[in-house]
């Protein structure tokens, strides 16, 4: 994290809310520097570099429709303090991509694809990251998707054990995660209809007709 954004001790060992708020054209820049400070830890110990795009391609994805991205904040005072972020989409995006869209399709998939997610290292371990992950499948159940599928370095020991420990499962490729996402089913599932009651025969109705009336059956009288 930048000097400015250093969180006081006294405000980490709080419980701070965090308040989950859609990215908005004034966030750009600092959210910016949010990712790259969350990953620089990790691109110092991976062959590539995981996240995050470059500023142009981030920048981009601000204006292009079917994206999602999300802040996770809490306020110090009157000052508010990114600490997670999260971007998702219904379809495939970027050119550089190399998912496969028929992998999922062949498997009636219908995912929701987080593009990007990260989490300040100060609130790592107190929930923020679950939250995160909730947040997601809260939307995949809204728009009817399947599943949530994400992409993570395979040598980055602390993620892999944090999405397993949620469900994830990998895919063919060793770097890409799903989890399945539960939701009710928009069609009801078959249903068994009663036996046909068999039609009393005519000796019996006959028999049936012919008995004296319990008295409690009779109506009242006039």
């Amino acid at each position: 994290m930048t000097a400015d954004d250093t969180i006081p001790d006294a405000a980490l060992d709080a419980e701070p809310q965090v308040r989950v708020r859609r990215l908005n054209k004034r966030d750009l820049n600092r959210t910016w520097e949010f990712i790259k400070a969350v990953f620089r830890e990790v691109n110092r110990s991976t062959v590539e570099y995981q996240r995050p795009k470059s500023k142009k391609r981030f920048l981009e994805v601000y204006d292009e429709k079917g994206i999602e991205q999300l802040l996770f904040v809490i306020r110090l005072g009157n000052k508010e303090r990114i600490v997670g972020y999260a971007e998702c989409a219904l379809t495939i995006i970027g050119t550089d991509n190399w998912m496969n869209e028929r992998y999922f399709r062949a498997r009636e998939m219908r995912p929701l694809f987080v593009e990007e997610l990260a989490v300040d290292p100060e609130f790592q371990g107190r929930g923020l990251g679950s939250f995160v992950l909730e947040q997601l499948e809260h939307l995949a159940r809204l728009r009817g998707c399947t599943h949530l599928v994400l992409e993570v370095a395979e040598n980055n020991d602390n993620a892999l054990k944090f999405y397993r420990g949620r469900s994830f499962t990998k895919l063919d490729a060793a770097i890409f995660l799903a989890k399945k996402v539960v939701s009710d089913p928009d069609i009801l599932p078959p249903r068994r209809l009663k036996r046909r009651q068999k039609a009393a025969s005519a000796e019996t109705e006959e028999s049936t007709a012919t008995l004296p009336a319990d008295p409690k059956d009779m109506p009242p009288e006039g």
